[in-house]
């Protein structure tokens, strides 16, 4: 039998598959490693750190059964976005990477903006937002500038771990389109937008298609890990690209919701014209030459694992979400937005910050429990009607990540959403993913739709609730209001914290 790894490297743990030629998941393993806050808005992490993790699951995942290195055929990689690199001449590492969620680099959002004008979204098709990568770039050339001017090439996190792994500087173009430096219609770094924000263009890798081979594991990574040097690496694709690849998300029409640290609603898109630029997120899919748009809140699952932390922390999940079935519609009358790291869609503020409305002395923790439940659907809705209002049809959408774990948050979603949520029986998301863009690679199938039609299964189905759609359809309205109506306090009161 042949395997394929799919890598997930994420922002608290990577995560390696192995599949077999059937899509089954014969095993899995993790690492993780640390953030680093130093100041307030600042995350970062050693690039480091992800490739001992990425060699220690990779160890794992040989240590566990009786497959042997040469029944390896490929690996492929999902990564977290917009995390920035930067190499040097001899290719190592000049400073701590800065992840997607740091925020530190607003004044450099708004000289991208002042500087591109409608540039910006005709180019790059999205707006500048602090995670991105060309603020970071920008943040460093003014902050440091004796770093800035030792770089000799930027990489995103899974692009130098697959580097390490092969030896090969390459950039996809999935996560290439969240720098804000790719002409994503054309599939090409922009000199345009290079030249006008004074980024040398030599700092961009060469690009390359998502199931493209990029090369062998090396002689050292092979020692370090058990692998053979036969094996082959593919180049792989953003989380956000490989989650819908390990959806099924591969055609006009199919839509997920993906409930992680952070949280997205992204639908599959061939028209390279759809009109929401700058409202929701643009970008090059990992299946070629197609799209995908997509709306993202900043703090999806982090907000449940934030409230189990501070207010649940003796109990596992399961304990503290045990009464979400027997809580009613509404949390009795209790709102939460999830707003703790700020939000991205469709308030673009770094310095929003979370409530909670309607708290009286009858509400116990099943109902704090419940509405941060729906604060998060609730927010991941607002994007979804963004793209319903563009003209976009979605009666059905394949929930994957920590919002299809549990069966009433999936009903939940289909009440919120008024749409089918259907799980499936493998609910590995861009793990599965990334396996597939190997097993693609690999010659296994032809596409990725062959593939999908092999891996992929539905588990369950879960229909809109005609009453309780109306029920979230009032409540949807009240918390719209929210924002608007904290958004001074916030601002206010960020000189306190």
């Amino acid at each position: 039998m042949k395997y394929v790894i799919g890598v997930d490297l994420g922002t608290s743990a990577v995560k390696a598959l192995l599949v077999d030629r059937n899509g089954h998941v014969v095993h899995e393993a993790s690492a993780s490693y640390p953030l680093f806050h130093e100041q307030s808005g600042y995350s970062e992490q050693r690039p480091e750190d992800w490739v001992t993790g990425t060699m220690d699951v990779m160890k794992q995942l040989l240590d566990m059964g009786s497959v042997k290195a040469e029944d390896i055929d490929g690996i492929s990689f999902s990564g977290q976005m917009h995390g920035l690199v930067l190499l040097d001449a001899s290719h190592q590492v000049l400073r701590n990477a800065i992840l997607w969620n740091d925020t530190r680099t607003t004044q450099q959002c708004r000289q991208i903006e002042d500087r591109l004008g409608p540039m910006l979204l005709d180019t790059a098709r999205n707006a500048a937002l602090e995670g991105f990568t060309l603020p970071k770039l920008l943040w460093v050339k003014e902050h440091e500038p004796e770093i800035y001017a030792q770089a000799d090439v930027f990489l995103l996190p899974k692009d130098y771990v697959r580097y390490r792994m092969t030896g090969h500087i390459a950039q996809e173009y999935s996560d290439a389109a969240g720098t804000l430096l790719l002409d994503v219609a054309n599939k090409r770094w922009s000199s345009a937008i290079c030249n006008v924000v004074g980024v040398e263009e030599r700092l961009c890798p060469p690009l390359v298609e998502s199931h493209d081979f990029v090369g062998y594991v090396t002689a050292d990574f092979a020692a370090a890990t058990g692998l053979s040097v036969h094996t082959k690496v593919f180049a792989g694709g953003a989380d956000n690209a490989c989650g819908a690849i390990g959806a099924g998300i591969l055609s006009d029409g199919k839509a997920m919701c993906s409930i992680g640290t952070s949280g997205v609603i992204l639908s599959y898109e061939e028209n390279k014209a759809l009109p929401v630029a700058g409202k929701v997120h643009f970008f090059n899919h990992a299946q070629q030459d197609a799209y995908y748009a997509m709306g993202v809140t900043l703090a999806a699952g982090y907000s449940l694992q934030w409230f189990h932390d501070t207010f649940c922390e003796t109990q596992s999940f399961p304990e503290m979400l045990s009464g979400l079935a027997s809580t009613d519609v509404g949390a009795k009358g209790l709102l939460f937005t999830p707003y703790l790291v700020g939000e991205r869609t469709p308030h673009p503020d770094a310095n929003i910050r979370g409530s909670f409305i309607g708290m009286d002395a009858s509400h116990t923790q099943e109902h704090f429990t419940r509405a941060v439940i729906e604060g998060i659907t609730f927010s991941l809705r607002e994007s979804l009607d963004i793209l319903r209002d563009a003209g976009k049809h979605i009666p059905m959408m394949i929930s994957i990540g920590g919002g299809a774990k549990n069966e009433t948050w999936l009903q939940i979603q289909a009440d919120v959403f008024d749409a089918e949520i259907v799980r499936l029986t493998s609910e590995q998301g861009p793990g599965m993913g990334a396996a597939m863009l190997a097993a693609h690679g690999c010659g296994w199938f032809e596409s990725l739709e062959a593939c999908a039609n092999e891996f992929l299964r539905p588990a369950q189905r879960y229909q809109p609730n005609p009453e309780n759609v109306a029920k979230y359809n009032q409540l949807y309205r009240l918390y719209q209001q929210v924002y608007d109506q904290t958004k001074v306090l916030s601002e206010s009161l960020a000189a306190f914290r």
